[in-house]
């Protein structure tokens, strides 16, 4: 009978000792342990660093220098096929299109030169073929150009581009009309061109 009692007292005991466990562990709680951390964490970037998307293996080539363009003088011809010196309208539509010209915009000097056809004395035609480029002249002035860069120089009928005449001595009106002209040139300065500057240094005595 005593034993009966001692294992029935051991038994009361080892249950509360349990519930005691339970409660000071936790381990019957729903709360989820923390990991641990690693022994070797992963490598964070520094924030110092600057991290490039160019390859290494590729060499990186350095942009080219725009290209220089240089302007070749402007030649324009403005006709006069019905005679005198008045400005038609194709004359006047050349001149707006090389008033619009990068050479006209670089500032050069223009040259004009008149011309005429063989149809007259040489006096006359010498006088018509000046104001045929003084004609042009004005238009270029009243349009906004400096009169400081136009040179004009009348050639009467020396230089025609097309016969006056016929092989049989008769008046070849189309080459008539094509001769009565004035050549425009307008120049441009490119870096070549340009004059040194003269040597300003003197020289040492010589003893």
């Amino acid at each position: 009978m005593r034993i009966s009692y001692v294992i029935a007292l051991g038994a009361a005991m080892l249950a509360v000792s349990g519930c005691n466990n339970n409660d000071g562990n936790g381990s019957g709680s729903d709360e989820i342990e923390p990991a641990l951390a690693p022994d070797n964490p992963a490598p964070t970037p520094d924030d110092d660093a600057t991290t490039s998307i160019l390859r290494p293996d590729i060499e990186q080539v350095e942009p080219a220098d725009a290209p220089i363009v240089v302007l070749d003088p402007l030649e324009v011809t403005i006709g006069f096929p019905d005679g005198g010196s008045q400005l038609d309208d194709d004359a006047q539509t050349a001149l707006r299109e090389a008033l619009q010209s990068a050479q006209m915009e670089e500032g050069g000097a223009i040259t004009l030169r008149g011309h005429s056809d063989a149809g007259g004395s040489d006096a006359a035609n010498m006088r018509a073929s000046r104001q045929r480029a003084e004609a042009v002249r004005e238009w270029l002035i009243e349009n906004d150009v400096s009169e400081d860069r136009i040179e004009v120089i009348a050639f009467g009928e020396q230089n025609p581009i097309r016969p006056n005449a016929r092989p049989d001595g008769t008046p070849n009106e189309g080459g008539r009309a094509a001769n009565r002209r004035v050549d425009m040139v307008i120049d441009v300065e490119n870096d070549e061109d340009a004059e040194e500057p003269a040597d300003t240094s003197t020289a040492a005595p010589k003893n």
